[in-house]
């Protein structure tokens, strides 16, 4: 079985079984394949991992101005299908699968505006023989730099379809439908020049010589094959005579370059399809090395040659916008203070702006709401357990994350600003001299971005490093970077104890989540990664541009739904469960099923047991463990349960904030603010969630997954004993 087949063909069978062509979007990273699909599939996308693969794809239905509809698959960003990490591989395997299997027709998006890079991959998905159609994208930035590749030009050169595109504007999207279209007629003609790049080139005779006899006997397309086996790679199910002629093959061409003296020339194919080899290099690497830096040099030559037909540079082109401010947010002595500003006022406006809504939907809650259920339920005689279950539990509980709804909207949107105007690809670049303290490339900085959303995809985002001992040790650090999760637990807290001055606790909070992730870093690296080496960095930076409405709505749109599904089901099983366990007496002579005092409950009675745990950070009082106790399952259930267990209580001030000020200054011993701050603290450091538990199970194994659950928990003991034991002397 090929390794597609058990990835994605049954899928893909029982697609096309419907009559629904599948056709996929693939190019480099950063040239606007996402905005691309989302402009073309509108809500009808989901995303997840593609079937038996643990690698998360976008898909969905593009339905087309006449009617038809398409099975759109959003690729992840590659470089090559020589693959080095486990996105290309995903890449490399749906495009090479047997003919029933792969897509029915792929979309090349074209970065207009480095078009030369983005034809080497173009080269390599010609070798496969499904029918291709070029998107022509970010040709508003190419004209500002200069003469752009017409759609027509490069439609004459590549002899392929071409279509200038604007997916944030929904410019030439019926006119690529057209084209695509065209492409899956049954009588449409094959591409015209499969071989185009592999014209005049050394390398030549013996693809074709190894492409005819691989044709028909394995599953894979013949010329990518025959590419593949002469670059030593070995795909599945290939006969053994087929490797051991294309062995031959390579021998051969290794001597013609020993004889012209090509071995060690070209490095910028060596740089790009050589990648893969470990240390890199070609020096003593062996035949298969040599042909393979001759495909890449032949692939390279072709993609300049295109470029210069179509495109001549003009002499002397200025400087672009974006070339003028990277030299400033890129440099070493302004990069990173200003990511550090940009992001404590993200914070601040989110935390300041976000209040009145938050204060609003809060009384709502807590009074019309509550109320109105109170005395609906009393009318119908309802029964007190489950008045308690409906009230106290469901509609405080979760009622009480529901008013956060206003911060999710407003942290989302400016999040999705900065990404969708190209600022936070440079963070990676801003960050590559700080990670390579842990001998990490710059883009790792890119999935522990991402975990300031959620965790779980940015375990999912490791796979864009290449190799693996990057890519455990990455996975062990994100979950110290600050969820949206934890995000809400922080600004309730720090408004709490901190007033005015919340938005810089959380901004304090998101720059310590950063310093422990390098802290922890220098800690595992030596003891569980001793030979990790260090790699260049590279990565495409999009242009800057204004934010659309559109593409920018639908991002919030998307993160802010995908967080109250998850979090909506998660709240309401915990708070249920919660008060169950809170209904529930801890032994006799302390009430029935719901008549019992909280502090007397299986649950009160649990959590008062681990207090004394935490008694030297100043928050050892059962509600504040409670709600680390839930905060194990889902860190919304922090809010809920704490709403929940001061709810279920008889007397006392019935606002939360007043309860949460009187049981931090009796934990705490008059230092409330002290024990606040550690509290928050331990949140930060102590286990995101079960979701990135198992998210994290399934990207660096059991064992890893294990000892990084038990660091992580020890981390926040100290931590947070620490930061009271000295704060308590400020405060």
């Amino acid at each position: 079985m090929s390794c597609h087949a058990a990835g994605g063909g049954a899928t893909a069978t029982a697609e096309r079984r419907t009559g629904a062509p599948f056709v996929a979007i693939v190019g480099n990273p950063n040239v606007g394949k996402s905005t691309l699909f989302n402009a073309l599939t509108g809500a009808h996308q989901r995303v997840g991992n593609w079937p038996g693969k643990t690698v998360s794809v976008a898909q969905g239905d593009w339905r087309t101005a006449s009617g038809r509809r398409l099975r759109l698959a959003d690729l992840p960003g590659s470089y090559s299908l020589l693959p080095d990490s486990p996105d290309e591989a995903l890449v490399r395997d749906v495009l090479t699968a047997p003919a029933g299997e792969r897509p029915d027709a792929v979309v090349f998006a074209l970065d207009a505006a480095n078009p030369a890079r983005n034809l080497y991959l173009l080269s390599q998905i010609l070798d496969t023989d499904i029918p291709l159609v070029v998107a022509l994208t970010m040709t508003d930035v190419a004209a500002r730099r200069g003469a752009p590749p017409g759609p027509e030009a490069l439609a004459r050169e590549l002899a392929l379809p071409v279509v200038a595109v604007g997916g944030r504007s929904g410019t030439g999207l019926e006119l690529l439908a057209e084209a695509v279209g065209d492409a899956l007629a049954p009588a449409a003609p094959p591409h015209g020049r499969t071989s185009a790049w592999v014209a005049g080139s050394p390398v030549a005779a013996e693809l074709a010589a190894l492409a005819a006899e691989a044709g028909g006997r394995t599953p894979h397309p013949a010329r990518w094959l025959a590419v593949s086996l002469l670059c030593g790679e070995e795909p599945p199910e290939v006969p053994a005579e087929l490797a051991e002629r294309a062995r031959a093959a390579a021998d051969r061409l290794a001597a013609t370059a020993d004889g012209s003296g090509t071995e060690g020339g070209g490095t910028e194919g060596a740089g790009a399809e050589g990648a893969g080899a470990e240390g890199g290099g070609t020096e003593g690497a062996g035949s298969d090395t040599d042909a393979e830096l001759l495909v890449a040099e032949a692939r390279y030559a072709w993609a300049h040659a295109v470029i210069e037909r179509a495109a001549p540079r003009p002499a002397g082109a200025r400087p672009t916008l974006t070339d003028r401010v990277d030299r400033l947010l890129l440099s070493r002595g302004f990069g990173i203070p200003f990511f550090l500003a940009v992001m404590w006022g993200v914070f601040q406006a989110t935390t300041v702006l976000a209040k009145p809504l938050q204060d609003g939907l809060g009384a709502f809650v807590s009074g019309p709401v509550s109320g109105g259920a109170d005395r609906l339920l009393e009318a119908v005689h309802a029964p007190g357990w489950l008045t308690g279950l409906l009230v106290d539990g469901l509609i405080n509980g979760v009622g009480q994350l529901l008013t956060f709804v206003p911060l999710m909207i407003i942290m989302f949107l400016l999040l999705a600003l900065l990404e969708d105007s190209g600022y936070f690809a440079r963070a990676a670049f801003v960050a590559d001299r700080l990670m390579r303290t842990l001998r990490l490339p710059g883009r790792a900085f890119l999935p522990l971005v991402v975990g300031f959303g959620c965790n779980v995809p940015a375990l999912a985002g490791t796979r864009i490093l290449n190799r693996r001992s990057h890519r455990l040790l990455v996975g062990l650090l994100i979950p110290y970077m600050s969820c949206t999760a934890r995000l809400a637990v922080y600004v309730m807290i720090a408004d709490v104890f901190f007033g005015s001055n919340s938005g810089t606790v959380v901004f304090f909070l998101y720059v310590a989540s950063v310093l422990l992730v390098i802290v922890m870093g220098l800690i595992l690296r030596p003891l569980l990664f001793k030979d990790m080496k260090e790699e260049p960095l590279v990565l495409e930076l999009p242009p800057y541009r204004l934010p659309t409405v559109r593409v920018t709505g639908a991002q919030v749109w998307q993160k802010l739904t995908a967080f109250l599904r998850t979090a909506g089901g998660i709240i309401v099983a915990t708070a249920a469960a919660v008060w169950l366990l809170m209904a529930v007496p801890a032994g006799a002579g302390h009430g029935g099923f719901g008549k019992v005092d909280v502090e007397q409950s299986v649950f009160g009675a649990v959590t008062r047991g681990t207090a004394s745990l935490v008694a030297p950070a100043g928050f050892g009082d059962w509600h504040a463990t409670a709600a680390l106790g839930t905060g194990l399952i889902a860190k919304e259930g922090v809010i809920s349960t704490l709403a929940q267990t001061y709810s279920a209580e008889e007397g006392g001030d019935p606002r939360l904030t007043a309860r949460l000020h009187a049981t931090f200054e009796e934990s705490s011993g008059g230092h409330q603010r002290a024990a606040a701050l550690a509290f928050l603290v331990f949140i930060l450091a102590y286990t995101p969630c079960m979701a990135t538990l198992a998210a994290q199970r399934a990207e660096i194994g059991t064992r890893l997954t294990v000892i990084g659950f038990g660091i992580q928990l020890a981390a926040a003991w100290l931590l947070a004993v620490g930061v009271f034991q000295i704060a308590r002397l400020m405060w």
